[in-house]
């Protein structure tokens, strides 16, 4: 089961760019998790996944050398779902039916948050080399904060600023 979960049941295993792809599988989880119970669905999601995952890699990496094996992408998931949040939020607290996600709020989060994930910029550089378990889930959260730092930006400047 560790292993299911590690690659987000078999997506890690996708033979190029597997994080990219555990991204890319992430947003469509996320946006049915909104449209079932909005924000704070999607919120306790990213907190139990982070908390698996991290179970998930602990036992999926015991006796390896490699600390974060490209297969595991359980951490993308949880990274990506926290870039998300500024979307999710706001589209709750206005009352948008929940099953609207439109596309620049999540193309910018999976975006900015591969571009902070391959980059490794600050703290999430620090996370990574950690070199554990913790590591490998912290990095990715925290890139998923920097990318959702951006998105929050840019939607107030698009729809605060801008008006649009």
């Amino acid at each position: 089961m560790s292993r299911a979960l590690a690659t987000f049941f078999g997506v890690g295993l996708l033979p190029w760019a597997p994080g990219t792809w555990g991204t890319a599988a992430a947003i469509p989880v996320a946006w049915v998790l909104h449209g079932l119970g909005g924000f704070p669905l999607l919120l306790a999601a990213t907190v139990l996944v982070f908390a698996l995952g991290w179970w998930a890699t602990v036992d999926a990496t015991r006796g390896m050398d490699d600390h974060d094996p490209s297969e595991i992408v359980i951490d993308e998931v949880a990274g990506v779902w926290v870039a998300l949040w500024p979307l999710s939020a706001g589209l709750w607290h206005a009352g948008v039916d929940p099953w609207v996600f439109p596309w620049p709020g999540w193309v910018g989060a999976f975006v900015v948050f591969r571009l902070f994930d391959i980059w490794k910029p600050g703290p999430v550089g620090w996370a990574d080399r950690r070199g554990d378990p913790l590591g490998v889930m912290l990095d990715d959260v925290l890139a998923g904060l920097g990318a959702a730092l951006v998105v929050a930006v840019a939607a107030y400047i698009s729809h605060g600023v801008l008006g649009m």
